[in-house]
């Protein structure tokens, strides 16, 4: 492929968009993050996503590079045939994403449209914590938890439902908490960033900034932050102890926020996980490696992947 060819790449959070133009060979020509304006409602989010997409065209274009293809990854639920997404922290619910896209950017550039997480699973399947393995799970701990699931070497998408492991009932009764889906005693109510957070503060009787604070305040011996984080730490290795025994997975990789908790996060999963194993085969638990640039390597590769399928069919 010529060098000066790349794909726009945009993964697009409920805070933040990390963007890029990527060539063939995986190299970053330009990187940029933008806001995500989630505060100004679903239509807005949208608008900048698009206004994103075309601009970062533009700049391809005047810095001399052709742009192949355009991937885009966003959370919540992708319908793969409409190419329409719900994702309750973008206030979307059945935006059509894909046809958007295409009309800003038009019929010349193809657009694949791709879940943030999934997509984060397939670079670290093809460049990180996750290569050389068949069955394996990328499960990333962020704003919430969902996961990218590989099974006997393809990443399984489920019509865009499969890998939401975060909204797995595991506490009940008065324990149990309402999560923003609408079920009650969800993993993510317990084990996410934002779930450490608000749970800590609930607590604690005040606020503290993220997850980061609540690890500061667990490493300086404070006992409602030991109190969150052991909780989190019980309905995880549930979480990872029935995925082992349904799927069998060789290697784990935690990614997202809470993975910068280090061995105080992975030792304790893996200890966990290996007193509660008898016949199951028993996973490697690793952080993730690709960390920020995950999604957003991932949409590039799709975009690359989508290339390289029009071309095979064009020569077929």
């Amino acid at each position: 492929m010529d060098p000066s060819e790349v794909v726009v790449a945009v993964d697009l959070g409920g805070t933040r968009m990390k963007c890029g133009l990527v060539a063939a060979d995986g190299a970053v020509l330009h990187r940029e993050t933008r806001p995500t304006p989630r505060a100004a409602g679903g239509r807005a989010v949208l608008d900048a996503l698009l206004e994103t997409v075309v601009e970062l065209g533009q700049k391809a274009t005047a810095d001399g590079h052709r742009v192949r293809a355009i991937g885009v990854v966003v959370p919540g639920i992708i319908d793969a045939v409409t190419g329409t997404v719900v994702a309750e922290n973008l206030a979307w619910a059945g935006m059509p994403v894909r046809a958007e896209l295409i009309a800003a950017v038009g019929d010349d550039v193809p657009v694949v449209l791709a879940h943030d997480v999934r997509a984060g699973g397939y670079a670290e399947l093809r460049q990180g914590a996750l290569a050389g393995t068949t069955n394996s799970l990328f499960l990333p701990l962020g704003t919430g938890i969902a996961a990218a699931m590989v099974i006997d070497g393809r990443l399984v998408s489920g019509d865009g439902y499969a890998g939401e492991l975060g909204h797995t009932r595991f506490i009940h009764g008065d324990a149990a908490e309402l999560c923003a889906c609408g079920q009650w005693g969800c993993l993510e109510t317990v084990a996410s960033a934002a779930a450490l957070a608000r749970r800590y503060a609930a607590r604690a009787g005040r606020v503290v900034d993220g997850s980061r604070e609540v690890l500061e305040l667990l490493a300086a011996g404070d006992e409602v932050a030991a109190t969150v984080w052991h909780d989190a730490l019980t309905v995880l290795v549930d979480a990872l102890v029935l995925y082992t025994t349904l799927v069998a997975p060789t290697r784990i990789a935690i990614g997202g926020g809470l993975v910068g908790a280090g061995e105080t996060l992975l030792q304790p999963l893996r200890d966990g996980v290996h007193a509660r194993l008898t016949f199951q085969r028993e996973p490697e638990i690793v952080a993730a490696v690709l960390g920020e640039e995950a999604g957003c390597l991932g949409a590039a590769l799709y975009a690359w992947d989508r290339v390289k399928a029009d071309e095979s069919g064009e020569q077929s």
